[in-house]
């Protein structure tokens, strides 16, 4: 039962269904987002180097921390995009330019990766 603000209860059980629901988030990215896949691909390659490459904690934090956020922000991306689909197939401008926006947060995110890898990484290898 919701408390007086509409909440649904917290506690333990609350923390457990929320777990369950983001564990079928990434089941179905993982399902029916090949790019998504990619991704997880390139973050299982990227994030043991990261944890080799970075020499402080703070360097590990961001060469594995930026990896992350392109995850996120792809499942972001899909979330707009399957709810854009359900309502139907057919072009709109408004929804091409939000999948168009999506598309660019993650590839501002692979930028960063690449402005973040660069920076750390980069000097040592020069």
């Amino acid at each position: 039962m919701a408390d007086e603000f509409g909440h649904l209860p917290r506690g333990p059980a609350r923390i457990l269904k929320a777990t369950r629901w983001s564990f079928q988030g990434l089941r179905a990215a993982w399902l029916h987002e090949s790019s998504f896949r990619l991704e997880v691909y390139l973050f299982a390659l990227l994030g043991p180097l990261g944890w080799v490459l970075g020499q402080t904690p703070v360097e590990r934090v961001l060469l594995i921390g930026s990896c992350l956020l392109v995850l996120s922000i792809e499942l972001l991306n899909s979330a707009v995009e399957a709810v854009i689909e359900r309502y139907g197939a057919e072009f709109h401008e408004l929804a091409g330019r939000a999948k168009d926006m999506g598309s660019a947060a993650v590839f501002v995110l692979m930028l960063n990766v690449l402005l973040t890898w660069g920076a750390i990484v980069g000097p040592r290898l020069l």
